[in-house]
């Protein structure tokens, strides 16, 4: 471990303890008695306010009610950080209105020779969303829906919510608790427990006209949430055993609210439980289509009928 790397781990290290010893730096980070004492005046000498304390069990407190020192990245994180921040560009991210200041100030922390390599794998890497025309990252910028920073923010707060939804020509409002606000297939959508319903729904951002905190004196409190949640979650009507292929195409794509249990050590083999609604002929063809698109290395253990009809005939008519 470098010795840039090694003192910002001590700092984090000292930062999360009321105090510490030279032994314990010793033990932590595997280093002896003399770098360790090294590395500590180093850090005091940074100007993190450090007071010894005399004695056998003696050792060092961070003095309170001071100023800790910057946060500083070695060059490998900063490229992690600009990868991860290429790796979402043309996500229609919150607080994201233009990406230029936070790209610029990301490599006005590391040295030309560092920013020429960013520059360069910019050009080379390609993420979901890039325009290979135009991989330019300081000239992108993020365009959520007006309206999704507004939602955050309160959600801050409360997680009580009176949202008002346009459903084609008719605008209809809802009392929800929100569970979670999530972006699949391009589209952030809300996933809350509908406190008039008592049931679970799920809702697009991009028809979201407004957004308010919800009254308090017609709430349903959370632990009753979860009890009518438990209950819709035993309605489990599909029931899937995954092999290893499976499982792969599972970890590249699967719904959000559909989860996976290991069911060996090795992670080769898994249950996944959910359910669709019978009713709706959109959640069966999309339903229909991941099947397909996890391959032949599952097992059926309960199957709706008509979806179990649909897959035989999709099957069927591939074979012939």
């Amino acid at each position: 471990m470098k010795k840039v790397e090694r003192i910002n781990l001590i700092m984090r290290y000292i930062n999360n303890r009321a105090s510490f010893t030279i032994s314990e730096i010793m033990r932590e980070f595997g280093i002896s008695r003399s770098t360790a004492i090294r590395d500590i005046r180093e850090i005091e000498a940074m100007g993190m306010p450090l007071v010894a304390e005399v004695g056998r069990d003696g050792g060092y407190f961070v003095m309170s009610n001071s100023v800790l020192p910057p946060v500083r990245f070695t060059d490998t994180e900063i490229k992690a950080l600009f990868i991860a921040f290429m790796a979402t560009r043309n996500q229609q991210l919150p607080y994201l209105k233009s990406r230029q200041s936070l790209a610029e100030k990301l490599l006005g922390l590391i040295s030309q020779s560092h920013q020429d390599d960013l520059i360069l794998l910019n050009r080379i890497l390609l993420f979901e969303g890039t325009n290979p025309n135009n991989t330019d990252l300081l000239e992108l910028s993020d365009l959520p829906h007006p309206i999704l920073e507004k939602l955050i923010q309160i959600l801050l707060l409360d997680s009580y919510l009176w949202i008002t939804i346009r459903e084609g020509e008719v605008i209809k409002s809802y009392p929800i608790y929100l569970m979670h606000l999530y972006r699949e297939k391009s589209v952030w959508l809300i996933e809350g427990f509908d406190l008039r319903e008592e049931k679970r729904r799920l809702f697009s951002v991009d028809y979201l006209t407004d957004v308010e905190p919800y009254s308090v004196n017609k709430r349903l409190s959370r632990k009753k949430i979860q009890e009518k949640l438990r209950k819709e979650e035993e309605a489990f009507n599909i029931v899937l055993e995954l092999g290893s292929k499976a499982i792969e195409q599972f970890k590249k794509y699967h719904p959000l609210q559909v989860s996976i249990s290991y069911i060996d050590p090795f992670q080769s083999r898994a249950i996944v439980k959910t359910h669709v609604n019978g009713d709706h002929a959109e959640d069966l063809s999309e339903m229909l289509n991941w099947l397909l698109f996890l391959g032949e290395d599952i097992k059926f253990r309960t199957l709706p009928e008509g979806l179990a009809d649909s897959l035989h005939v999709r099957l069927t008519h591939w074979s012939n």
